[in-house]
């Protein structure tokens, strides 16, 4: 995808790494693209109207939802030969408008078309998540019988790992490598913990006043709606998921639109690991309609976001006016990586490379703002360039890229297959603000080859603090590197954010280590190391 900036006057530093100069052949084809309700893929409501025909364990929860699709079919223009109660007739409207495609960030080619949920099918997951909880085994059987589940649901991810791994890597764009080294490990991990933790949930006795003596039980909130981002599929759906199973709740979660391959894949091995239907449910769909629906529901009582902080509100209003559900989010970030003049610098620009670059920049802890101390910060810049010309960028199936297409750059105008390069454009116009704001552009800025979402990575010095690109999350491959004089200055500039997610610190000295911790409004901070 080349844009109007695109490689510029200057040749670029790098060439996409291709096999035989064409993206490589996906290795696995696609198995799951229905929706996951009640332990079994189905399609949407509307289209098990118009088909008319009903699996047995999917009966017992369609009465109001059909209902209400019903009465939205015959609200719908009919073609002039069909008649008012012959639903079929309406089929070419509706099946049309429940499914939607998803991209390959590699060639920006179809890689399959997926099922689209709606408000309807969340109210039929969370039908079959209450009766699971209300009624099923799940939350009643003891502790470690649930941990053996799960240890079993992690076994089978790791014996199907390799199809996962690919299919992670094709549906977005993250290297196939780092998939291996880093997604499936940390996901499998989350399982692993979580499932051992589960008959580790105890209260406390207390000695109270007098003869009298106080407990406390902790006991599985109910219903859980989850909803996550599309820059680390498998993992941030084994973050949300493994601790809600562990603890006795039931799931309905929506994986992102851009990528939600995986996250269909895993429901259906839950099924081989055990877990009853209705505990489990994974509904693809877009924000505005199954997002919405899930923050909004009566019966749902607790949901968990990871995504951007204007949809963050979005879901606190939602919670405080439908049943004051609990909320649990994480949203972005703007996090200061501090390099102390006495760190070694080598070390420290390995780090800042990660902190920057990882995942093509879009990590919501990234340490996007380098501060580096003045008596460095020369040295520090030439070897952070350097080092950056290394990084390998290209078709994320080939052996030894680092760093593929942008994974979320895609998405769908008013959901009917109008594909936008939204968060391609969107680092792209940041990186033009930079240059308008009067930051230098050392390195990158450009997009890379005709097809794909492939950006440079980039790095800017000359950065003031009130700068659009030191202010604002980008979710791109974007360095700020800002320079600072005193422990004092850093502190108070690194707290300049809106954000409060994550910071680092590089430094031999651990007092001055301390003293930075002790002083920057963060939830995560890192000291040498970063992620």
């Amino acid at each position: 995808m080349a844009s109007s900036e695109s490689n510029g006057a200057a040749e670029s530093p790098w060439k996409l790494v291709m096999e035989d100069g064409q993206p490589m052949k996906s290795p696995v084809t696609v198995k799951y693209t229905k929706l996951f309700i009640n332990g079994e893929f189905v399609d949407s409501v509307s289209a098990i109207i118009i088909r008319g025909s009903v699996s047995t364990k999917m009966s017992p929860y369609l009465s109001d939802a059909c209902k209400q699709v019903s009465k939205t079919i015959s609200c719908c223009r009919k073609p002039p030969h069909a008649a008012c109660n012959h639903s079929r007739s309406f089929a070419p409207f509706f099946d049309a408008g429940k499914t939607f495609e998803t991209i390959d960030p590699r060639t920006e080619e179809v890689i399959t078309r997926v099922s689209e949920a709606d408000k309807e099918d969340v109210d039929l997951a969370v039908k079959a998540a209450r009766a699971a909880f209300d009624h099923g085994p799940w939350p009643r059987m003891p502790g470690h019988e649930r941990g053996r589940i799960l240890n079993k649901f992690a076994d089978l991810f790791l014996q199907h790992s390799e199809e996962l791994a690919a299919l992670e890597t094709w549906d977005s764009g993250k290297a196939l490598d780092m998939v291996k080294m880093i997604d499936l490990v940390d996901s499998v991990g989350y399982l692993q913990y979580y499932a051992g933790y589960a008959d580790k949930i105890h209260g406390l006795t207390l000695k109270m006043n007098g003869q009298y003596e106080g407990r406390t039980l902790h006991e599985p909130i109910g219903v859980c709606g989850q909803i996550v981002p599309w820059n680390f599929p498998l993992i941030m759906f084994f973050l949300k998921v493994s601790p809600a199973l562990a603890c006795g709740c039931t799931v309905v979660i929506k994986p992102a639109e851009q990528t939600p391959l995986t996250a269909l894949y895993c429901a259906h091995l839950s099924v081989e690991a055990g877990i009853p239907p209705g505990v489990l449910n994974v509904l693809p769909g877009f924000g505005e309609t199954v997002g919405a629906a899930i923050c909004h529901h009566m019966d749902i009582d607790k949901v968990a976001f990871t995504g951007s902080t204007e949809v963050g509100r979005l879901v606190m209003q939602a919670a405080a006016k439908s049943n004051l559900k609990d909320v649990t989010l994480e949203l972005g970030g703007k996090s200061p990586l501090i390099v102390m003049d006495d760190a070694d610098i080598d070390e420290a620009v390995e780090i800042a490379n990660i902190a920057a670059f990882a995942n093509m920049g879009q990590v919501c802890l990234a340490g996007s703002r380098v501060f580096v101390q003045e008596a460095v910060y020369d040295e520090f810049v030439k070897k952070a360039v350097k080092r950056a010309k290394k990084q390998a960028v290209g078709d994320p199936f080939k052996a030894g890229v680092q760093h593929g297409p942008q994974n979320g750059a895609w998405s769908i105008i008013s959901k009917r297959d109008k594909v936008s390069k939204v968060q391609f454009d969107r680092i792209l116009k940041y990186i033009q603000y930079g240059k308008i704001d009067g930051a230098h552009l050392l390195i990158g800025g450009h997009s890379l080859g005709e097809k794909g979402f492939y950006i440079e990575p980039t790095i800017f010095v000359d950065v003031e603090d009130n700068m659009r690109i030191a202010q604002e999350e980008i979710f791109g491959p974007v360095m700020c590197i800002l320079k600072f004089k005193t422990i004092e200055e850093v502190i108070e500039r690194g707290n300049k954010t809106m954000y409060g997610l994550a910071a680092g610190v590089l430094t031999k000295n651990i007092n001055v280590a301390n003293r930075i911790v002790r002083s920057l409004r963060a939830g995560t901070i890192w000291v040498n190391c970063y992620l």
